[in-house]
C-alpha cells in the first residue's frame, strides 16, 4: 500500500470520528494494566507459503505485532495469543464449515491445523513470553460461546480493552472483534498490525466494523496513548 493510499485511509477514519463523535479518536487513552493485545492465527497455516490457507503477506506485519507486545509488556499489559486448532472435537456441531471444502482440503486443513503439525505452529519470529496467555480456538472469533476460554482468561486479568492484530483481518480478526465489543470490550483493530488476502479485503473490513465495534489505529497512535 502505497504511502498516499495509507494516508488517506487514516484520514477516513479520522474524519469520520470526527462526524459520529465530535473527535478524532474513539479510544483516547489505553490503560495499560487492563488491555490485552489479541494476536490472532499467526500461524504457519496462516502464513507460510505452502499451507492451504497461507497469506504471506502476514509476514511483514511481524515486527509491529513484536513492537507494541514489547510496548504493552513494559506497561504491565498482557499480550495474547491465539491458535486455530483442529483437534479432533474442534469442528464438531460445525458441519456447515465442513461445506466450504472438497473432501481432500477438509483433511488437509485438519491434518496442517493439528496440533502436532507444523501449521499450528506460532510463526517462529513472533516474540512470545512465559507471561503471555495462549489460547485455542475452535471458530473464527475467539469470543464466540464454546470457541475458547478468552473471555474468562481476560476478565481473571481485569482487562477491559483489547487490541486486535492477526490475519486474516475480514475473517477470524474481524469476527472476534465483533464478539469482543458485544461483550462489552473497547476494541481496536491495530490497522498496520492486520493483514489480509488482498488490500481491498483489508481495508473493507476495516471500514465495515468501523465506528460500530472498533476503533482502528496504527501501532504507532497506540503506543503515545499508552498510559
Amino acid at each position: 500500500m502505497s504511502e498516499v493510499i495509507r494516508e488517506n485511509v487514516a484520514k477516513w477514519f479520522r474524519n469520520q470520528s470526527k462526524i459520529r463523535i465530535g473527535r478524532e479518536y474513539i479510544n483516547e487513552t489505553f490503560v495499560a494494566r487492563t488491555t490485552a493485545l489479541v494476536v490472532v492465527d499467526m500461524q504457519n497455516y496462516f502464513m507460510k507459503t505452502g499451507f492451504l490457507a497461507a497469506c504471506p503477506s502476514a509476514i511483514k506485519i511481524v515486527p509491529e505485532i513484536n513492537n507494541l507486545a514489547n510496548s504493552l509488556r513494559a506497561k504491565d499489559g498482557k499480550v495474547v495469543w491465539i491458535q486455530t486448532t483442529a483437534a479432533p472435537d474442534a469442528t464438531e456441531g460445525w458441519s456447515v464449515y465442513k461445506k466450504f471444502y472438497s473432501k481432500e482440503n477438509w483433511e488437509r486443513r485438519n491434518i496442517e491445523l493439528s496440533e502436532s503439525h507444523e501449521g499450528y505452529q506460532i510463526w517462529p519470529e513472533l516474540i512470545l513470553k512465559e507471561e503471555d496467555i495462549y489460547v485455542k480456538k475452535t471458530r473464527f472469533s475467539a469470543f464466540i460461546e464454546g470457541s475458547s476460554d478468552i473471555n474468562k482468561q481476560l476478565r481473571l486479568h481485569d482487562i477491559d480493552s483489547v487490541l486486535i492484530a492477526g490475519v486474516a483481518t475480514n475473517v477470524c480478526c474481524e469476527a472476534t472483534a465483533r464478539d469482543a465489543m458485544m461483550l462489552n470490550y473497547n476494541t481496536t483493530m491495530v490497522s498496520d498490525a492486520l493483514a489480509a488476502m488482498t488490500l481491498e479485503a483489508h481495508e473493507n473490513s476495516l471500514r465495515a466494523i468501523y465506528g460500530l465495534f472498533t476503533d482502528v489505529q496504527t501501532v504507532k497512535e497506540i503506543v503515545e496513548k499508552l498510559v
